[in-house]
């Protein structure tokens, strides 16, 4: 959603009701860019298997460039993607969204505890047979996202705000505490519950590269952006004429984005796809259940529908670059593993496309825009 036609995410209001508006008036106000976005979406995943499978030597040339296990054109279509979105945040007011310890808890609850614990259920509920793609998927589970969230948050009118620091809260975590809970879902809880267990060693290194280059950067980008913009040329200016022509690139990034992953991916998709149908499905439940138990607890919790929007999708969503890192620099690139964290961004994509529609529709639900207790 561009900037220039995007309605103002709901932002917590001292003592009046703020009506909120009916899926229909939210996409009538849309661009064709976002209106056709699942469109556009198809097309780039469905361009980018077709180079992977008809020009090999463009996946050997992206697979070379690269800084440590970090894709440098997959990085550069996810810095182009963020910018514009980190660059639309009011910083001056992250100290609401800090002081919304309501908000805070339930997303740390939602995406350390709850996700990762039923990404791990699913894994062997539907993949007991399956041992590579259910530690894969286990691995997914772990990956919470940093990046593209802000896209799915920002087209369903969250609170951008609420974004970016439930997502710097993420990196945070995500630094310190994801090679431990690897090891507690890989080795430790499977072993309490008799179940084999998988020895596999995490990088922190590697962590700590992928949230610097797909979070820090253009963090630090969009923040100077705003300052500099405003102190030179006024809010009203950066408002009204910069931000709606930097905002379109947000989607352009996205598109280039998807259509380098799935060129790399698109051999071990197209060769294996039963298997990917079997991956599938834990997927899709998951990003389901996982969405659909964020709108809950935020409506449960009166954050209003902004706010629970976008603890809904940070909830969602998954760092698909660093599940990927990590089980290619574990396991190998042609690892079962490698396959599982491939194929959740060809499930997680035109998922959360579909679940930004099912977030306009669901707005009828909240009628205020929540006050902070």
């Amino acid at each position: 959603m561009t900037a220039s036609n995007r309605p103002a995410p709901d932002h917590p209001a001292p003592d009046h009701t703020v009506p909120a508006p009916g899926e229909a008036d939210v996409v009538a106000r849309l661009s064709a860019l976002d209106r056709f976005l699942p469109v556009w979406i198809g097309i780039a995943m469905a361009a980018g298997l077709l180079l992977g499978r008809s020009w090999p030597q463009l996946v050997d040339a992206l697979e070379s460039f690269t800084v440590g296990d970090v894709s440098v054109p997959i990085a550069v279509g996810l810095l182009v993607m963020m910018y514009p979105v980190l660059a639309k945040v009011r910083y001056r007011e992250v100290g609401r969204v800090t002081g919304d310890r309501r908000l805070i808890v339930a997303s740390l609850v939602l995406n350390w505890l709850l996700g990762p614990a039923l990404m791990f259920a699913l894994a062997w509920l539907l993949l007991p047979d399956l041992p590579e793609y259910r530690t894969g998927l286990i691995i997914v589970g772990l990956a919470r996202c940093i990046a593209m969230v802000m896209i799915w948050n920002d087209l369903a009118c969250g609170d951008r705000e609420a974004a970016a620091v439930l997502v710097a809260i993420n990196s945070v975590f995500q630094v310190v505490a994801f090679a431990a809970l690897g090891w507690f879902y890989l080795q430790l809880l499977p072993g309490w519950l008799g179940l084999p267990t998988t020895s596999a060693e995490f990088s922190i290194a590697a962590i700590t590269i992928s949230v610097l280059v797909f979070l820090g950067i253009p963090l630090l980008a969009g923040f100077l952006t705003r300052v500099i913009g405003e102190r030179t040329k006024g809010e009203q200016w950066y408002e009204e004429t910069f931000i709606p022509r930097i905002g379109p690139w947000a989607l352009y990034g996205l598109l280039f984005t998807i259509v380098l992953l799935f060129a790399l991916q698109g051999e071990q998709i197209t060769n294996n796809p039963f298997d990917v149908v079997r991956i599938a499905v834990p997927l899709l439940v998951y990003f389901t259940l996982t969405f659909a138990l964020g709108m809950v607890i935020g409506r449960w919790l009166a954050l209003g529908y902004a706010r629970t929007a976008t603890l809904a999708f940070t909830a969602a969503g998954n760092n698909f670059e660093l599940a990927i890192a990590v089980a290619i620099g574990t396991f190998g690139a042609t690892s079962g593993q490698a396959l599982a964290g491939v194929v959740g961004p060809l499930i997680e994509v035109p998922v959360l496309v579909g679940l930004v529609y099912v977030a306009l529709w669901a707005r009828r639900f909240f009628p205020t825009a929540g006050v902070p207790r």
